[in-house]
Order: C-alpha cells, then sequence, then structure tokens
C-alpha cells in the first residue's frame, strides 16, 4: 500500500510544521521517480471562528521524493470554505 504511506507521511509532515490535513485531492507520480500531492488545511481555524468568519482553505502543492519523504510544499491557492472553484 504506497499511496497509504505517502499520505500517512504528508499527513504527520503537515501536523507537526503547518495545519491538520483537511483534505489530500490527488496523489500522482512525479516526472522524478517522487510525488506530487495537493493538500488542502483549513488556514487559522480559530482566529476566523472568533471572528465569525467563513474558514480559509489553503491548497498546498506537495513533493516527496523516491523515498516517500516531503522534500518540499508551497501553497498555490487560498480561499473561503464555501467558495467553489472549478480546476479545469
Amino acid at each position: 500500500m504506497e499511496i497509504k504511506k505517502i499520505i500517512g507521511n504528508v499527513t504527520d509532515f503537515f501536523n507537526e510544521f503547518v495545519a491538520p490535513v483537511h483534505k489530500i485531492t490527488s496523489v500522482e507520480e512525479s516526472d522524478n521517480n517522487g510525488w506530487k500531492l495537493t493538500v488542502e488545511v483549513i488556514e487559522e481555524k480559530d482566529y476566523m471562528k472568533r471572528y465569525a468568519k467563513d474558514e480559509m482553505l489553503g491548497v498546498y502543492d506537495v513533493y516527496l521524493n523516491q523515498e516517500k519523504e516531503v522534500t518540499s510544499y508551497k501553497r498555490r491557492d487560498i480561499r473561503y470554505r464555501s467558495s467553489i472553484k472549478n480546476e479545469g
């Protein structure tokens, strides 16, 4: 179960260094024999709740090497959780 291990590694990394994972929307092999994932997290949940605002959803691109270790990540988008975004 290679994908299960990949998802577990990314979830552990985000829980420790970024924010708890809300959803992983894609897992695919990258060109360099590693992996690329798209990860969604709830950004600043307590702040948004305190001011009665809709939660912000951060969308990250995450790259793993052949050993399934996170090598880089970058926030690609941030939007209100209730907004609908079409990816074409």
